[in-house]
């Protein structure tokens, strides 16, 4: 076999040169427009195949790989000054490597059978490479993840690449629960998530930067100049943001877990079974800074009551746990399984008072707490007949948000007929 010998310094921006040899079998390429990611990705699938890896290469839709992840493939090839060492089947749509026999097979997800039959000439695929992976369904990224499987020296390896849409995307609630906005890596023995922007890519020109930056439409600056995920339609709450409550904190002589330092702790509990999770909520109020801290969440379905009692203990303790009052018995059979269960008193207009009321606080969300950032992404107000925002939420993706309001409705006050203190 023929050693070849290959700096890439110079020819893959420098954004990414740390991840040319990264082993997660699960990796997420995403942001801005114009960042660099394919190319990047499409110069690490031709270096990995002369070491040995086989690829799969998908979109969505198969008449879309020719002009997209092809080309980059091919440009990829040429701009390493690689053609030598490859047989390229145009018609195919195949890439062999001459060193190794190794593949570069493309598939458009709209062909299942052939998704199910493909498979390289030497050895088994290693690498799964998805573009523009927003388009795809769940179920079509479970498919391709049965077609990484054999054995091989190489890990195995699922890398997406796309630009980011709504937070409502299977994709977001999947892989980014322990995401951290305002960073720009996470990386985990199983998963790395890198995002990048325009400001990333060395390779543009001062005018492809500046046409990024002139971008005037919010959503579209947000997404494609900026790489965040959307935010669906007139969401209730923007005032929250995701931080690690568990990081280490000097309290004295002493170095303590951030959440421990919290004293002045509520906790609320919406019932569900089935369709609905049942939902408990930990947090803790600053009241002088206007600061509500999720500390910690319960989100299942399938409990009965002394399962929910179980799960509920080491959460809340011996602290009190306001409950949905429209479930009283529920409320007392958790009494008797050990949990200081009470009623939420639900007055009129409670709900919208509650969210305004809340509105009011800065949200910060433990970052294990991914269903109470999920939630809070989606929850919005319903539309009229003709498409404007009224004053009342749709009731769905609110289930942590509802406990939030009982644990807290004793802060709230009376006010305008909605919720109104009591002493439990």
């Amino acid at each position: 076999m023929t050693k070849i010998t290959l700096k890439p310094e110079g020819l893959v921006n420098k954004a990414y040169l740390p991840y040319l040899k990264a082993q997660q079998r699960r990796q997420i390429f995403y942001g801005g427009s114009s960042s660099g990611k394919s190319v990047f990705i499409a110069e690490r699938v031709v270096l990995d195949v002369l070491q040995g890896r086989n690829y799969l290469v998908a979109r969505k839709v198969a008449k879309t790989l020719r002009n997209s992840v092809w080309n980059e493939v091919i440009k990829a090839i040429a701009l390493l000054g690689l053609q030598k060492l490859f047989d390229i089947g145009k018609s195919e749509m195949v890439i062999t490597a001459k060193n190794n026999g190794k593949q570069i097979l493309f598939v458009g997800l709209d062909d299942v059978e052939k998704v199910k039959s493909i498979t390289p000439q030497n050895g088994v695929l290693t690498d799964i490479w998805i573009e523009e992976a927003t388009e795809l369904e769940y179920e079509d990224y479970k498919q391709l993840e049965k077609r990484v499987r054999g054995l091989s020296k190489h890990a195995k390896r699922i890398t997406l690449t796309f630009n980011p849409i709504y937070q409502t995307h299977w994709i977001y609630t999947e892989f980014f629960g322990e995401w951290e906005d305002g960073k720009s890596c996470l990386r985990t023995d199983d998963l790395l998530i890198l995002k990048t922007t325009h400001v990333s890519n060395e390779f543009l020109s001062p005018d492809d930067h500046a046409a990024l930056e002139d971008e005037s439409d919010p959503y579209y600056y947000n997404v494609y100049t900026l790489g965040n995920w959307g935010v669906l339609g007139d969401v209730i709450f923007r005032n929250w943001r995701v931080e690690d409550l568990r990081e280490i904190v000097s309290l004295g002589d002493k170095q303590i877990e951030l959440y421990k330092t919290f004293d002045n702790i509520r906790s609320g509990l919406d019932f569900g079974f089935s369709s609905d999770p049942a939902a408990v909520v930990r947090l803790h109020l600053d009241k002088k800074h206007k600061r509500i801290y999720v500390i910690d969440e319960l989100y299942e379905r399938g409990l009965t009551n002394d399962m929910l009692a179980a799960a509920t203990r080491p959460i809340v303790g011996y602290g009190r746990v306001t409950c949905d009052s429209s479930e009283p018995k529920s409320i007392v059979e958790l009494k008797g399984y050990g949990v200081n269960a009470v009623g939420a008193l639900k007055g009129a207009d409670s709900v919208v008072f509650g969210i305004q009321w809340l509105q009011g606080y800065e949200i910060i969300v433990d970052k294990r707490c991914v269903n109470t950032k999920n939630e809070l992404v989606v929850y919005q107000w319903k539309k009229d007949k003709d498409g404007n925002s009224i004053r009342q939420p749709v009731d769905k993706n609110n289930h942590l948000i509802d406990a939030m309001r009982y644990a807290l409705e004793n802060d709230m006050g009376q006010k305008g007929g909605g919720i109104t203190t009591v002493k439990h």
